[in-house]
């Protein structure tokens, strides 16, 4: 299921709780749905941010994907 899938069947079950409420499937998709959505926001945030350089004054430049991706894997 893509992100446009998965956003419209998120907001369809969303519309039907506040209409006549959800059944138990129904929360449990539900719930699924908006943990996987978080999910790919995350890891799509996380690609953006491995992609950032900063060009210090000194000229040289800091990749933070390597600097701070590093220090995550070490971390675990």
């Amino acid at each position: 299921m893509n992100v446009e899938q998965m956003t419209r069947r998120i907001n369809e079950l969303y519309h039907k709780s506040q209409a006549e409420g959800l059944t138990g499937e129904e929360k449990e998709e539900q719930k699924q749905l908006r943990q996987a959505y978080v999910a790919n926001v995350r890891a799509n945030l996380r690609g953006q941010l491995d992609n950032i350089s900063i060009v210090e004054k000194d000229g040289s430049i800091t990749d933070l994907g390597k600097k701070f991706g590093e220090r995550k894997q070490d971390a675990e």
